[in-house]
């Protein structure tokens, strides 16, 4: 009778295992089929305004002058500086021209000799205005940045540190060729980024960790948290009122692009934004699981979660925290500006610029606590053994001790 039930428990773990996997797989072609009803086809809209001749050539400053130059908006000359640039790209690479800088172009960060600009050519305009500073070119700063960052990447994770810059890359290319697009063409911004982020979900996830039943259950860990994330964004947003209009840029998209809803695509940046870190606790608590089943395999499912569940709480102290201070960091301009305010701090939280911000990390924060428990479960129950003599033998052990669950994977 002993001998009978410990058969029994493994294969009624494997058909759980075996349920999952299928559950994964009918999600990935949800995923695939949205994909291919949402995808971006078509023109893109027309932005609305002209930009016929304009080029954006680079150029390299040869000289700075003080001077003083005519405005639109001034009735007399104001102090400007009288800059000396040669063309570095373009139709017109090797010219020399003058560029005025106007001292109330605020925007504009100090100049110096050599720097490298990107300008806008208007050939329309008057022979002082037809360059016109646009913005420093900064890539060379940038794919130096990047290199460090994959050379820190690899250095640590080595072949995986390898997947996982690949899986960043289709993450990046599923947000570009897919997302944006889809966005600007009026496509239903909440539909889209579930079916964008679950693409990301699944890219990353198995291309960083491998398709193995860990990684499967990590991402179910993921994807029901970022459901939950949907419903608390879609529900908060409206109670809230939020319109997705707040800032100068939103203002121009909403312009440039009729087709688009401000509001679907502040749910679609709500969800896209919690999803990186959600990847994180998921992957962790399926790990923790393995590593304390693998130190004692005897133990059952309920144990497993006690234990793992203690490793979650401090991870999640620490990433809810983490993904507060990014927040405020990117938001640190506009909360200095209310930090000004004589207003009431509830008019100023009220305010839908810092409201957007408050149900962004708020949101995100309650997806990554209800995480833990669910991914730490599932992996728990997946795990879990009954404390046999017959399970104890059972437990799945390789060569170098790192726990495995292959004795758990679906049979084919």
């Amino acid at each position: 009778m002993h001998d009978h039930t410990a058969h029994l428990v493994p294969e009624a773990e494997r058909r759980v295992a075996r349920r999952l996997v299928y559950g994964v797989a009918g999600v990935g072609i949800l995923a695939l089929v949205g994909l291919l009803v949402l995808w971006p086809r078509g023109p893109a809209p027309d932005p609305g305004f002209s930009t016929e001749g304009l080029r954006y050539p680079t150029a390299v400053i040869q000289a700075i002058e003080p001077g003083s130059c005519d405005t639109v908006e001034a009735v007399a000359p104001v102090e400007c500086d009288l800059v000396t640039i040669r063309i570095a790209s373009g139709e017109a690479e090797g010219d020399v021209a003058t560029m005025q800088v106007s001292a109330r172009d605020t925007h504009i960060p100090e100049l110096e000799v050599g720097d490298r600009l990107i300008v806008q050519h208007n050939p329309m305009a008057p022979d002082e205005w037809a360059y016109t500073y646009w913005e420093h070119e900064r890539a060379l700063p940038l794919v130096a940045l990047a290199a460090l960052f994959v050379v820190a990447v690899l250095a640590l994770g080595r072949w995986q540190g390898a997947r996982a810059l690949a899986g960043l890359g289709l993450s990046v290319g599923i947000v570009l060729a897919f997302l944006l697009p889809a966005l600007i063409r009026g496509r239903p911004a909440l539909a889209v980024a579930l079916v964008a982020a679950t693409l990301i979900a699944f890219v990353a996830l198995y291309l960083a960790h491998g398709v193995t039943l860990e990684t499967t259950v990590a991402l179910i860990g993921t994807l029901g948290s970022l459901l939950l994330i949907t419903l608390l964004a879609v529900t908060f947003v409206h109670l809230a009122h939020l319109t997705g209009l707040s800032g100068d840029d939103a203002q121009l998209l909403r312009v440039s692009a009729e087709a688009l809803d401000p509001a679907g695509v502040l749910l679609a940046g709500i969800i896209i934004g919690a999803l990186g870190v959600l990847d994180d606790v998921t992957v962790t608590q399926v790990a923790a699981v393995a590593e304390i089943r693998a130190a004692n395999p005897a133990l059952g499912a309920a144990e497993l979660y006690r234990r793992a569940l203690r490793v979650g709480r401090d991870h999640i102290a620490a990433t809810v925290n983490t993904l507060v201070l990014a927040y405020v960091g990117a938001s640190l301009s506009t909360l200095l500006f209310f930090a000004r305010s004589t207003r009431p701090a509830t008019q100023i939280l009220g305010q839908e610029v810092v409201a957007i911000e408050v149900v962004r990390t708020l949101v995100g924060s309650i997806g990554l606590v209800a995480a833990v428990p669910l991914t730490t479960a599932l992996a728990a129950v997946i795990a879990g053994r009954r404390r046999s003599e017959g399970d104890a033998a059972a437990a799945p052990s390789t060569p170098d001790g790192r726990p495995s669950w292959e004795d758990f994977a679906p049979e084919a």
